[in-house]
């Protein structure tokens, strides 16, 4: 048997190609839109890919299985469990089969059985795996994808929070909770392979440690050590990190279909600044992706920053308007891997870009913000000149805030602007000044001047200033 892993750092993401050497046929396990790497694998090892599984229909990245059906003709198996809301749709003309709780298939030597694990959504699958290559006759691991994480499991909340399903979150919680219970039972030795990792918005607590047995989570994943329902639901429930907003574009599209990576429209050139300037007047969403420092010391007016780094996949999601062409300022070489990354995430629309470098000099007239430091905005707190803007996590505010501080999360700030204080210097904030820094670029593109960016943020207010 042949095992492989892979990771996708800007989402968090794990998938696995699973492959039978006897016989040469494998398959993909959650797999990513970009099958590139599936395909050096699979010609490098002699395998035919015949084969895509999903735990469930995913809401953080687009699914590559439709991917691996035109490209290898794999067969999908995909979730029949969960009501009318929760299955798959445009499906008929594709190579697929609907598998329940207690299904068998097998790939070569390979057995698959599939355990209804609901809790994260509704029809959310697990897939026990044995080897029957050899002599072994029961399961080695489980694919656990969104439900079983390292340290962590699946938040039940986001078809409330992200699909405005409403009510859901409680019930969901009460599926996790005895979907747990059959977790607990399996045998201690199981290793366990989850779909995600550190930095995903899945859960709360996410390890960083790529897989884990099922007897070291029932010794020390906090969310198996519950016996009573009203109290795990509790804490489930309590301190989860905002579902950013192209969740509910992930979900739509990974049950209704998206079109596959060859039809999409290239990305075209941005000729001029002249041009650029022009897309600006006419309200155009232009971003750039230099770093914040750069971007602050000197960016076209207009635009938005949003670094291109391991966050940039979450924060495109929330701020680019899908319906909308999207014109990128970047390195030329970095383009393939950024729309890479965009097409991830559901932005598959018109994209045009430019060289950053090149544009602003161009430009001519450019604009910048300052940073303050924790001393130096206290002082403009204390005389009265500055409003604080904090713009982290509803779960980080509530941990400790400047007094006074009004709280819009960034992923939400582009719709709540008129709530923004703009009486004084607005002194925007996060945990570290990444976030804020996001934040001052797009208050700026949308007419607020008078703002200043707190170096360090809420980190480096309490180291420097907390008695």
């Amino acid at each position: 048997m042949l095992l492989r892993y892979f990771y996708d750092d800007n989402l968090a993401h794990a998938s696995y190609v699973v492959g039978c050497q006897a016989t040469g046929e494998a398959v993909v396990v959650d797999p990513m839109r970009d099958i590139s790497a599936y395909e050096e694998l699979a010609a490098k090892e002699n395998l035919n890919i015949v084969g895509a599984l999903e735990t469930h229909i995913h809401a953080d990245f687009v699914s590559g299985s439709r991917e691996l059906e035109n490209r290898f003709g794999a067969k999908l198996y995909l979730s029949d469990e969960g009501d009318a809301d929760w299955k798959y749709q445009n499906i008929n003309h594709l190579h697929h089969q609907l598998v329940k709780g207690g299904d068998q298939f097998k790939i070569g030597n390979l057995i698959f059985e599939v355990m209804h694990t609901p809790g994260h959504t509704p029809e959310s699958i697990s897939f026990l795996l044995t080897d029957r290559g050899g002599s072994a006759d029961k399961a080695m691991g489980i694919f656990t994808g969104d439900f079983v994480f390292v340290g962590d499991v699946g938040r039940p909340d986001l078809l409330e929070k992200a699909a405005g399903v409403e009510g859901t979150s409680k019930a969901g919680a009460k599926d996790m909770f005895e979907s747990l219970e059959r977790f607990k039972k399996l045998p201690d030795y199981l290793q366990v392979w989850p779909a995600h990792g550190a930095g995903s918005a899945c859960g709360k607590a996410l390890g960083a440690v790529p897989s884990t047995t099922v007897g070291y989570e029932k010794m020390f994943n906090w969310a198996l050590q519950y016996d009573e329902l009203e109290a795990f639901q509790t804490e489930l429930l309590d301190g989860q990190p905002e579902p950013p907003a192209y969740f509910a574009v992930m979900k739509s599209v990974n049950k209704t279909g998206v079109e596959l990576m060859k039809d999409l429209p290239k990305p075209q050139v941005i000729g001029s600044a002249d041009e650029l300037k022009k897309l600006i007047a006419d309200g155009q969403q232009v971003v750039d992706l230099r770093a914040s420092a750069l971007f602050g010391n000197g960016y076209i007016p207009g635009t938005i920053n949003i670094p291109f780094n391991q966050s940039f996949a979450n924060w495109a999601g929330w701020i680019v308007d899908y319906n909308k062409p999207l014109y990128l300022l970047l390195n030329p070489e970095s383009l393939e891997q950024v729309v890479g990354v965009l097409r991830s995430v559901g932005i598959d629309g018109e994209i045009s870009y430019g060289d950053v470098s090149k544009l602003i000099e161009e430009a001519g007239e450019l604009e910048s913000y300052k940073s303050v430091s924790p001393e130096q905005a206290k002082e403009m707190i204390k005389d009265g000149k500055a409003n604080v803007l904090d713009v982290r996590n509803q779960s980080e505010y509530d941990e400790g805030h400047i007094e006074g501080a009004n709280h819009i999360m960034i992923g939400t700030l582009k719709k709540r602007l008129d709530e923004v204080p703009a009486s004084k210097t607005i002194i925007v904030q996060c945990q570290s000044g990444a976030r804020s820094a996001i934040a001052t670029s797009l208050l700026k593109a949308n007419g607020f001047d008078d703002l200043v960016n707190l170096s360090g943020g809420y980190s480096k207010w309490k180291e420097e200033l907390s008695v």
